[in-house]
């Protein structure tokens, strides 16, 4: 017998399992890959929708974002910063099926910023460990 998982969400990024995982790997890193990724998501969002073509710059769209926002929004994890704020608002109000594109993307950025950040702590620990050898 299959579940109905609509019935069963809580977020709207929960209908779509790709999506919803990637939200949920975003929500648990660290502040900086937040808003590497967030401003990654931005230029994506942009590429597949038009309504913010005509901006130029990733700021002018974080402020027609936020001018559109409810300001009682900010008791969820992304509410903090206003870059990856505005990022995951610009995708929830994006259509469905453009969601769907832009979570394989996320995902795709997602994974690439943390095995970055891992090959950055393994660096770090290389050469940490490079230099109590050397003294």
């Amino acid at each position: 017998m299959q579940e109905d998982y609509s019935n069963k969400q809580r977020r709207w990024y929960d209908k779509d399992p790709i999506l919803s995982r990637s939200m949920k790997t975003l929500e648990a890193s660290d502040d900086e890959t937040q808003i590497k990724v967030a401003l990654n998501l931005i230029k994506i969002i942009v590429e597949h929708n038009l309504a913010f073509s005509e901006y130029t710059d990733v700021n002018e769209i974080i402020e027609a974002v936020e001018e559109g926002m409810d300001e009682r929004a900010n008791s969820r994890w992304y509410d903090i910063d206003r870059t990856v704020r505005a990022a995951i608002n610009m995708l929830q109000n994006s259509p469905e099926d453009t969601q769907k594109i832009i979570a394989k993307e996320m995902a795709k950025i997602v994974i690439e910023k943390i095995k970055e950040d891992k090959d950055v702590e393994e660096l770090k620990r290389e050469l940490e460990q490079q230099e109590s050898s050397e003294n």
